[in-house]
């Protein structure tokens, strides 16, 4: 196909910063060129060093955010984390993979968010977490999530998977609030090829996740960076190898440095330039988010009306013109069937109907024309 519907936004300077970690400094494992980068994006949340734990995937940073929140030992039913069902499945295998038990949520129809009072349906006294995802780069009611969290006792880790760069109320999503986890792979809004990062505004849960990506070897993460080991090592919890290499970290670090002059911009012209072109379709809706100035938008997700979506999507693949859907619902994948107990309508529905464009820095203005062009035709 002439378009793609995402891609990785890598060039020279990317290329370069691999081979001065593989050519002059040979160490290819975590280290100095990982220390350096969560240096960095400590700096520009505007965090302390000590809350940026990166990790090989957002899956990963994941993981470790739920697994920090559990006791060394734990006993009985599986501890349960709410969570939306229309995310990727990551969201659903990061808790399992943690030992804890996914409860799939509803979403509210207008942004693919969750559903609070759907979520509140669902609470018992094994749930000790909520995981609101930002959903197509839209931390929707975040401060509701928080307001709710403390009403009910529940840790919040935030699936930010798509919202690195994002901001609500002004405030740069990962600069505030309780585990916030970020995707780096490699049509993220920033990539190190594969790689994630987890926010901790908890010193015990930070410390849990830096030693547990590391097969929990405690202290492990200090000795790397220093550019040693630790010989004589005591392990308490369970952990994994999670880490991020100098390699990632260095294609992370000339990325981060695009972010706010190359690919902040560009992802939100491409946005405007839909906005236009596709308003006043009666069978296609743009997704509601916060004020779109906030929003460092990831993928381009619109809801097909009027049981039009699968008629859309092949008019605009004859047109060579790729889509994708985001998501299936979780609660729907035979793994997780049994995580939702309770009928989620609006997630349902909001499935039958949407379809992804194609969205990334890649795209002229003249790519995006052509989309909307041929999706104006495949609703006329």
């Amino acid at each position: 196909m002439t378009l793609r519907l995402s891609r990785s936004i890598v060039g020279e300077a990317e290329a370069e910063a691999v081979r001065r970690v593989i050519v002059e400094d040979g160490y290819l494992g975590i280290g100095a060129e990982t220390r350096r980068f969560e240096e960095e994006l400590a700096a520009w949340l505007g965090v302390e060093r000590w809350q940026i734990i990166t990790a090989n995937t957002g899956t990963a940073a994941l993981t470790l955010a739920v697994d920090s929140l559990l006791p060394d030992r734990h006993t009985g039913r599986p501890p349960k984390i709410l969570v939306p069902s229309l995310t990727f499945v990551a969201s659903f295998q990061a808790i399992t993979a943690a030992g804890c038990r996914p409860v799939a949520c509803d979403v509210l129809p207008e942004t693919g968010t969750i559903d609070l009072a759907d979520a509140e349906k669902r609470l018992d006294g094994d749930v000790i977490a909520i995981m609101p995802v930002h959903y197509a780069s839209n931390p929707w009611q975040i401060d509701e999530v928080y307001d709710f969290a403390r009403r009910k006792g529940l840790r919040v880790i935030e699936d930010a998977a798509h919202a690195f760069g994002c901001r609500h109320q002004d405030k740069k999503i990962g600069s505030f609030g309780d585990l916030i986890c970020f995707s780096f792979d490699g049509i993220k809004n920033i990539t190190c090829g594969e790689g994630g990062c987890l926010v901790a505004f908890d010193r015990q849960c930070a410390a849990r996740a830096a030693d547990a990506r590391l097969l929990s070897v405690e202290g492990d993460t200090q000795s790397r960076f220093a550019g040693t080991r630790t010989w004589d090592p005591d392990v308490k919890r369970q952990g994994w190898r999670f880490h991020l290499s100098n390699i990632m970290a260095a294609i992370g670090r000339v990325q981060l440095s695009r972010l706010d002059g190359e690919f902040i911009p560009a992802r939100r012209a491409l946005y405007d330039r839909y906005a236009q072109g596709l308003a006043g379709l009666a069978d296609l809706r743009l997704l509601r988010t916060d004020p779109q100035d906030f929003i460092v938008p990831h993928i381009l997700p619109v809801r097909i009306l009027n049981g039009r979506k699968d008629a859309f999507k092949a008019a605009l693949a004859a047109q060579d013109i790729p889509t994708g859907v985001h998501y299936k619902p979780n609660h729907w994948l035979t793994f997780f069937r049994e995580s939702g107990q309770l009928p989620l309508p609006a997630c349902e529905q909001l499935f039958g109907e949407l379809v992804t464009l194609p969205l990334h820095p890649g795209l002229s203005m003249d790519d995006v024309d052509e989309v909307c062009r041929a999706a104006r035709a495949a609703l006329a």
